[in-house]
């Protein structure tokens, strides 16, 4: 398994039955004190506390992200608005209108007739 990618919630609760098992069991005594209660018992602190910081850091991503998308939907009305205000100051047909990256009036293509008969000569 990547070192990066998470346990399956299954396991991460067999981890935390066994965890409060070990509690219940008189004169466990390890020859590595790596795994005495005692450091398993501080281990599991540091995972809940990386896990609060987790919710912490995510929660404050998506604030992040709900603020820039309400700032970027903002800037697109005033941009929308922009045009508008350059189309109505200086007319459809204007160079200003083409700065923006918008058609001038004349640039546009007429619009074609469209009647069924095309193509049978009537």
């Amino acid at each position: 398994m990547p070192s990066n990618q998470r346990l399956p919630a299954h396991v991460l609760q067999a981890d935390l039955d066994c965890i409060t098992a070990l509690k219940a069991i008189e004169g466990y005594d390890p020859s590595n004190p790596a795994d005495s209660l005692a450091a398993i018992t501080d281990l599991q602190t540091r995972v809940s506390a990386a896990g609060e910081r987790e919710l912490h850091a995510a929660n404050a991503y998506a604030a992040a992200r709900d603020d820039a998308v309400i700032l970027e939907k903002e800037r697109h009305k005033r941009v929308q608005s922009i045009k508008n205000q350059v189309r109505a100051q200086f007319g459809n047909d204007s160079n200003q209108v083409a700065s923006l990256g918008l058609k001038k009036a004349s640039e546009r293509k007429a619009p074609k007739r469209q009647n069924g008969t095309e193509g049978n000569g009537a």
